[in-house]
C-alpha cells in the first residue's frame, strides 16, 4: 500500500509541475543589485543552446496588451551572454532605466520568475573574428563589460593570447564592481586561475568619482597613459588585437584611435585586428 501511495504521489507531482506560460520561457534563478543603476540575472540555460562566448541572445518579457485587440507582444532588447560558453546557467548584466520599456520592468524580476529567451546567439565580439596576436585588449563603457564577463573565463582566449588586458571605465566607483569582483574571482578560483595563468590584468578607471585611475578609455589610450602605467609597449598591430563594446560615441572614437594604431576592423567573416558589437547601439 505505502508504494502504491508513493508512486501516485510521484505521478501527482509529475502532473503539477509548472509549464512555461512565455513563448521560449527561461526561468531565473538568481538576481543582484550592484545600486540603484546595475543588476545581474542568472536563468536557466535551455539544454540545446550552444555559443561561443562574447556573442549575445535577445531576451524580454511580455509587453502590455494592445487596449484594441488584448493581444500581447513579446519586447525584446539583444543582451550579451556574460556567463562562459561552459557554464551551466546563463549571466545577465542590465542597467536599470527607469523609463526604459523593457529594463523599467527586468529590474524588477525575482528567482522563480521567467523571462522570454530567443535562443539564437550571434554576434562580433568572438576570437574567431581576429587575426592570431599576442596581446588582446578588451574596451568597454558601463555594462558593455558583459561579453567581456564571457570572454575572461573562457580557455581559449588564454591559449591564444600571452596577455590580456580590460580597461573599463564607469563614472563612479560602485559602477566598477560587478568586474572588480569578477576579476578578483578569476584570479583567486583554483580553476579559473589555472586557466588565466596571471595573464589578465585589469585597468579600471572613473570619470566623476575620484579613483587611483581616472579618465575615459578613449584619453588614457590616446594619451598613452595606459602603457605608462602598465609598463607596457605602445599598440602594435603585429602584436595586438581588440574588442570593443559600448555606446555609439564610444565605438566610433575608440574605433578612430585603433585606426590610428594601424589596426583594422574585422568581422566574422573577415577577422582583422579588432571588432566592435554594433548590436546594442540605438
Amino acid at each position: 500500500m505505502t508504494e502504491l501511495t508513493d508512486e501516485l504521489m510521484q505521478v501527482t507531482d509529475v502532473k503539477t509541475k509548472p509549464v512555461p506560460t512565455l513563448p521560449d520561457a527561461a526561468t531565473v534563478l538568481e538576481v543582484h543589485h550592484w545600486n540603484d543603476r546595475l543588476f545581474s540575472f542568472k536563468v536557466e540555460r535551455p539544454q540545446t543552446l550552444r555559443f561561443r562566448s562574447g556573442e549575445f541572445v535577445m531576451i524580454g518579457l511580455m509587453n502590455d496588451p494592445d487596449p484594441k485587440t488584448g493581444k500581447q507582444k513579446p519586447l525584446l532588447r539583444a543582451y550579451s551572454i556574460a556567463s562562459p560558453s561552459w557554464e551551466e546557467h546563463l549571466e545577465f548584466y542590465s542597467i536599470k532605466v527607469p523609463d526604459g520599456p523593457l529594463t523599467s520592468r527586468l529590474q524588477h524580476i525575482e528567482p522563480g520568475d521567467q523571462i522570454i529567451l530567443r535562443p539564437k546567439p550571434v554576434g562580433t565580439l568572438v576570437v574567431d573574428a581576429l587575426l592570431p596576436g599576442k596581446r588582446l585588449w578588451f574596451f568597454a563603457t558601463g555594462t558593455g563589460i558583459a561579453p567581456f564577463a564571457s570572454l575572461m573565463r573562457e580557455p581559449e582566449v588564454y591559449e591564444k593570447y600571452d596577455e590580456v588586458i580590460l580597461m573599463h571605465t564607469c563614472r563612479e566607483v560602485s559602477e566598477l564592481e560587478y568586474g572588480r569582483q569578477l576579476v578578483e574571482h578569476i584570479k583567486s578560483d583554483e580553476i579559473l586561475s589555472e586557466i588565466e595563468q596571471g595573464k589578465l590584468r585589469y585597468y579600471p578607471t572613473t570619470t566623476r568619482e575620484e579613483f587611483h585611475h581616472m579618465g575615459r578609455v578613449t584619453d588614457n589610450l590616446s594619451s598613452g597613459k595606459v602603457f605608462e602605467d602598465l609598463g607596457i609597449a605602445p599598440m602594435n598591430p603585429e602584436t595586438d588585437r581588440g574588442m570593443v563594446c559600448g555606446n555609439l560615441a564610444f565605438n566610433k572614437d575608440i574605433m578612430a584611435i585603433l585606426d590610428g594604431f594601424g589596426l583594422r576592423e574585422g568581422a566574422n567573416s573577415e577577422p582583422k585586428e579588432y571588432v566592435v558589437e554594433k548590436a546594442f547601439v540605438d
